[in-house]
């Protein structure tokens, strides 16, 4: 059975850190784009990060570039989102999800192209 699982999710004050994980089971990460979307209470879900299968590229979206860091630890079968400088805003379900790997990240995290499996989320709070 193919399942994606985050970890990490908490409360953090501002400027604080986390670090999410995304494990896979029942596949290998290794072929598949791997992005990370949020949804806040009462918005839209948006793309975050992706990383890309084939030479592991990153895309970031503008409102988390310079602060979070997307990377793959491909013999754990895991992808990892460090956050960084959290914000209030920063605050909402963390989801994991994966894509055929012959579509570019930008494409991912703009929206452009939709992703196969999701994970059921893991919750991140930002507030002191």
């Amino acid at each position: 059975q193919l399942q994606l699982v985050e970890s990490g999710g908490g409360l953090v004050q501002p400027g604080g850190s986390l670090r999410l994980s995304c494990a896979a089971s029942g596949f290998t990460l290794d072929y598949y784009a791997i992005g990370w979307f949020r949804q806040a209470p009462g918005k839209e879900r948006e793309g975050v990060s992706c990383i890309s299968s084939s030479d592991g590229s990153t895309y970031y979206a503008d409102y988390v570039k310079g602060r979070f860091t997307i990377s793959r630890d491909n013999a754990k079968n895991t992808v990892y989102l460090q956050m960084n400088s959290l914000k209030p805003e920063d605050t909402a379900v963390y989801y994991c999800a994966s894509g055929p790997g012959l579509y570019s990240c930008l494409g991912y995290v703009e929206g452009v192209y939709g992703m196969d499996y999701w994970g059921k989320g893991t919750l991140v709070t930002v507030s002191s």
